[in-house]
């Protein structure tokens, strides 16, 4: 499992499987935010597998699919919303990392966050982020 850890609030990864939960709850995250859609991939683990894994770890589990069309304002809320009630450490994956790190740049955005620390922070775990720096800009007021 590659994990990238953006700060200490959130690290996103490529697709988990339901037998790495147990280590992502000993090694502290409290919350798993499933960004695929079902079925994004045949040979993907369903999400009801890793919720099931993730509450008998004592884990938070959110689904909040992205697909390649990009992000819907109900996407972004549902991000900072999930980020909000963690109780810790959250773990955001996807295909690849990537759609979970723009999501929580433009949740952060959306709740002011500036959107130079926040590209500064992805840039940090190996994401250029710079092709939403207007809408991170526009989230946040700074446009």
């Amino acid at each position: 499992m590659t994990l990238r850890r953006i700060d200490e609030t959130i690290s996103v990864a490529p697709q988990i499987a339901p037998e790495e939960v147990p280590a992502l709850a000993a090694a502290g995250f409290k919350a798993i935010v499933n960004n695929r859609p079902e079925e994004e991939e045949y040979d993907q683990p369903a999400g009801d597998a890793v919720r099931a894994a993730a509450e008998a770890a004592g884990l938070s589990y959110v689904a909040i699919p992205v697909t390649h069309a990009g992000f819907a304002a109900w996407q972004v809320e549902a991000m900072a919303e999930a980020l909000a009630a963690a109780d810790g450490p959250v773990l955001a994956f996807c295909r690849s990392g990537t759609r979970s790190c723009n999501l929580w740049a433009l949740a952060q955005a959306s709740r002011g966050g500036d959107p130079e620390e926040l590209t500064a922070k992805a840039a940090g775990a190996g994401y250029d982020i710079s092709g939403i720096r207007p809408l991170l800009d526009g989230l946040s007021g700074q446009a």
